[in-house]
């Protein structure tokens, strides 16, 4: 007996918003959904050398160390060089006061601080001359050791100024005078220990004595 209602509507493809029915045949089964992808660098790559610089080798990395007894024998010969304008000096002071001469005082006086001088800019300015007698003074020079830089920069008379004269002469020297001397031969001996053969005004300053020059 029919109905007089008409059949219900099938959906059709051509339907907006209708789904689509699935293919015939089985049906692989879908993988769950992943992690999203790490976001990429997409945009211009730098140029070269824009990585971190490697670390720079010693500025005494495989030059052999000075031992000990030359740098004791350099200092010597310095202090022999030295000698002879304390020589000259003595010799004006003595004659200016025999005689009893007023230039001859003077002339003391000039003497002496001429001698200051020599000694305040002896190290430094042999020091900081250029080539492979960069670091040495004549005593150093005639031993065959030099002074070197822990960075590798050469010794200008800025820095022979603050080793030789601020760190050795005053720190160790003067100040440690007050303390019965112990610092300055505390100082001094110390590369008998030491398995870099430096003194402690070496490491104050970050330098080391080496051989070969």
């Amino acid at each position: 007996m029919e109905s007089g209602a008409p059949p219900p509507e099938r959906p059709s493809q051509d339907q907006p918003g209708a789904p689509a029915p699935p293919p015939p045949g089985p049906q692989a089964p879908q993988a769950p959904p992943g992690p999203e992808a790490a976001p990429t660098y997409g945009g211009p790559v730098p140029p070269g050398g824009w990585q971190q610089p490697a670390p720079q080798a010693p500025g005494w990395s495989g030059t052999p160390l000075a031992s000990w007894g030359s740098r004791v024998g350099a200092t010597l010969l310095d202090g022999l060089i030295l000698l002879v304008p304390v020589a000259v000096l003595i010799v004006i002071v003595v004659g200016a006061f025999v005689g009893s001469d007023t230039s001859g005082i003077v002339a003391a006086i000039l003497g002496f601080l001429t001698y200051l001088a020599v000694a305040f800019f002896y190290a430094p300015v042999l020091m900081a001359r250029s080539g492979p007698r960069n670091g040495q003074t004549f005593g150093k020079q005639i031993v065959g050791i030099r002074v070197v830089r822990d960075n590798g920069a050469p010794v200008d008379f800025g820095f022979g100024l603050l080793r030789e004269f601020v760190v050795k002469g005053l720190l160790f020297g003067l100040v440690g005078s007050f303390f019965l001397s112990i610092p300055t031969l505390v100082d001094w001996l110390w590369p008998l220990w030491d398995n870099e053969n430096r003194t402690l005004h070496d490491m104050v300053v970050t330098t080391h004595v080496v051989g070969g020059g």
